[in-house]
């Protein structure tokens, strides 16, 4: 084929492939009550503590991780060179208004509303979730929920009114999911977070409409360091989804999030995340879940965007018969990093864990998944499966795969799979012979490769999915 006809059709997959961003590419004007400055040291950690009227046992908290932030050098054997580029000293750590979060969305301030409303927020929660959560920079601008839910004893509140007004509930799970010096931006997040949802499901209780956060960062130069627990009591069931957007700009900003999941006797608890992050965003996320005797935890991912994503959502099985999964969609274009992938400790018997990942590398993208399984030797029933299949668009794009299971002993069922493939000219050439054009058969080939997973999706449900993984791509061609 010759050099300009294999052009073209690079041109055309490029138009097939890229998620139109027009829609979360947007900002308003800064209208900040409190702002915390440049740079991180003691008097930012004082100055958010005092902003937030933090009780002392939080001040605290985030003078000890700062300490351990500070301590900690940045990862390097599990993390891609991109990761140095991070300059902490010049992002803005606390942005806020300094009001409580609203109740209605007549309430919200009309540029915030206009956000939101532009992201098709409020129409979905009207649609069919049972409550959301709005967050904007640092603090949460809309949070609600159905009066029944409340009436049954769901609590569903940012970390602030979590850890302030229901602490005896609060206070001794935060932090003992993932401690403050699990990694450097573990520490970094405990040091100065803010906003995120606190989430109480009362025994036996099942949701049947999903909870959902939405996470917008709106301001230049900024990090959003969210921070969100979940807690579903025994025998209770929810989906939680979130969504995370932010405009372009010409600088770094930092996305630092710690999500800890708590699944008690039998309970079950759905984790559905679909970030569009713009390129200039280091997404930073640190997620784990707990899962008690016969619970179960999944997280569902779909990584789109940002310019380096370092996320590796983990299940701990401490009970008999615990469940956890990771079921993952990655997309890395040009100037992307999609670093992900799943972390999976079995501390108990007849444990079973599942990780089933697909990336995508169009243009010079760059995708890797990083896993990590770990059996120890005097367990006994425990199982494993893990698949990371990889789809090559171009040929200047990559991908890579570094699985790390462990498995001690000889009572044990694991199996691993990889493959890594690349859209062959033969089969592009194959559909257009039946009418289809370029772009339309990239479409195709990309779409059947991650059609099991989309599956997963709660696609009904979530605000971002449908307009991200619309891999139905025939209309973003030309």
């Amino acid at each position: 084929m010759s050099e300009e006809a294999t052009a073209t059709i690079d041109q055309e997959t490029k138009q097939a492939i890229d998620i139109d961003r027009s829609k979360g590419d947007f900002t308003f004007p800064e209208r900040h009550k409190y702002d915390a400055g440049v740079g991180l040291n003691a008097k930012t950690i004082d100055y958010i503590s005092d902003v937030k009227d933090d009780p002392a046992w939080v001040r605290e908290f985030r003078h000890k991780a700062l300490k351990t932030f500070l301590d900690k050098p940045m990862p390097t054997n599990w993390a891609p060179k991109d990761i140095e580029n991070i300059d902490f000293d010049v992002i803005r750590y606390y942005l806020s208004d300094g009001e409580r979060p609203k109740r209605s969305w007549d309430d919200v301030p009309p540029e915030v509303l206009e956000t939101f409303e532009r992201l098709g927020v409020p129409e979905q929660e009207r649609a069919y979730l049972a409550g959301v959560e709005a967050q904007y920079d640092s603090e949460a601008a809309y949070s609600n929920m159905h009066e029944e839910l409340r009436e049954q004893g769901v609590i569903f509140v940012n970390s602030t009114e979590g850890l302030k007004e229901h602490e005896e509930i609060f206070r001794p799970w935060f932090g003992k999911v993932i401690p403050t010096g699990d990694n450097k931006f573990s520490a970094l997040n405990s040091a100065v977070f803010s906003g995120g949802s606190f989430i109480y499901i009362p025994k036996g209780l099942k949701l049947k409409q999903p909870l959902q956060a939405y996470f917008r960062i709106n301001s230049e130069n900024f990090g959003q360091f969210e921070r969100t627990l979940i807690i579903a009591d025994e025998g209770a069931e929810i989906m939680y989804m979130e969504g995370c957007t932010a405009p372009k700009f010409e600088t770094a900003t930092l996305h630092s999030a710690v999500v800890e999941l708590v699944a008690l006797k039998g309970a079950k608890i759905q984790y559905v995340t679909v970030q569009n992050w713009s390129s200039n965003v280091f997404n930073m996320v640190t997620k784990r879940g707990l899962a008690m005797e016969d619970a179960e935890v999944r997280w569902i991912d779909c990584n789109i965007g940002s310019r380096l994503t370092m996320k590796y959502p983990g299940v701990v099985m401490r009970g008999e018969r615990a469940r956890g999964e990771v079921i993952s969609i990655a997309l890395a274009n040009t100037g992307q990093t999609q670093d992900t992938g799943a972390k999976m400790v079995h501390a108990a018997n007849h444990t079973t864990s599942n990780v089933v990942s697909k990336s995508i590398s169009v243009g010079e993208g760059n995708s890797t998944y990083r896993g990590q399984v770990h059996i120890p030797k005097h367990l006994k029933g425990c199982k494993n499966n893990t698949e990371c299949d990889a789809l090559l668009i171009n040929s200047n794009s990559r991908t890579d795969t570094y699985p790390a299971i462990t498995v001690k002993g000889n009572q044990h069922a694991t199996q691993h799979e990889a493959s890594v493939s690349q859209v062959s000219e033969e089969m592009l050439f194959y559909m257009q012979q039946r009418g289809i054009d370029e772009g339309h058969a990239m479409s195709l080939a990309v779409n059947g490769f991650i059609n099991d997973l989309v599956r997963e999706f709660p696609m009904e449900y979530s605000v971002e999915l449908k307009r991200l993984i619309d891999l139905e791509m025939e209309g973003s061609v030309g």
